[in-house]
């Protein structure tokens, strides 16, 4: 199954984050060294290979994930704990530079520090989600910011019944995956919802989101899981179908 036209690379790249960071001496830090640091390890080759890979989504420095892990290490050696400001300070000028190796530095620290924002940073975790979006950074997103925010604080679940019907496929996609991690406090009722809401859609990466998501589920309550397709086998897609029996 083929996947969707990507835009223009480097209107891609090139894409203007919605909210505007806030003022924080932290990530101005952060962003210094960053800037500094990452591309003293470029390698135009691997960046060619990794602008092919991801199919011109955004341009790249070329760096491969364990060295540009390590080199964020350095960058953030000695600094203090972010509060929220700096998170999103970090996170949305990040995401407004054009290299996507930037844009891997912001989810990892978002990751991070997760457990330092609270309800209030989900505004800005949904610019992150459609700001150049891809799987690559989407999915990050989803299960380890978007669902920590709503682990955290179970009144969001409310956001993703908006999310789950959203235009935007990404954002879609977000509400599918944002229970990847909860295991046995996955809220059943809300996830099986959701697939349903979005059976019919043609959209790939929605479609393999679904049966994801369901297959994750499966490690949890394989009969659920198991139940659940068979009653609504028709229908989903046959990749969503593969995707949720793939273990089962």
């Amino acid at each position: 199954m083929s996947t969707p036209d990507l835009p223009d690379p480097a209107a891609a790249g090139a894409a203007a984050v919605g909210a505007a960071p806030p003022a924080s001496d932290l990530a101005d830090t952060v962003l210094e060294r960053l800037t500094t640091v990452y591309p003293t390890a470029g390698n135009p080759f691997r960046a060619q290979e990794m602008v092919a890979y991801m199919k011109g989504v955004a341009p790249f420095l070329g760096i491969r994930t364990p060295e540009r892990r390590a080199l964020s290490r350095t960058v953030l050696d000695g600094l203090p704990r972010p509060a929220e400001r700096d998170c999103a300070a970090v996170a949305l000028r990040c995401f407004a530079l054009p290299e996507r190796e930037y844009h891997y530095f912001a989810v990892d620290y978002l990751r991070r520090h997760v457990k330092r924002c609270s309800s209030g940073f989900l505004p800005v975790a949904r610019t992150l989600v459609t700001t150049v979006s891809w799987w690559d950074t989407v999915d990050h997103l989803a299960a380890h910011v978007v669902g920590g925010l709503v682990a955290a604080d179970p009144a969001l679940a409310r956001a993703m019944d908006a999310w789950i019907d959203d235009a935007d496929p990404w954002t879609a996609r977000t509400a599918l995956l944002h229970q990847l991690r909860f295991k046995e406090a996955t809220d059943a009722r809300r996830l099986f919802a959701y697939c349903l809401r979005r059976a019919a859609d043609t959209d790939f990466f929605l479609r393999k989101a679904i049966g994801w998501s369901l297959r994750e589920y499966a490690k949890t309550a394989p009969g659920e899981v198991r139940a659940f397709v068979a009653d609504n086998r028709s229908l989903f897609s046959p990749l969503s179908v593969r995707e949720a029996l793939k273990h089962l």
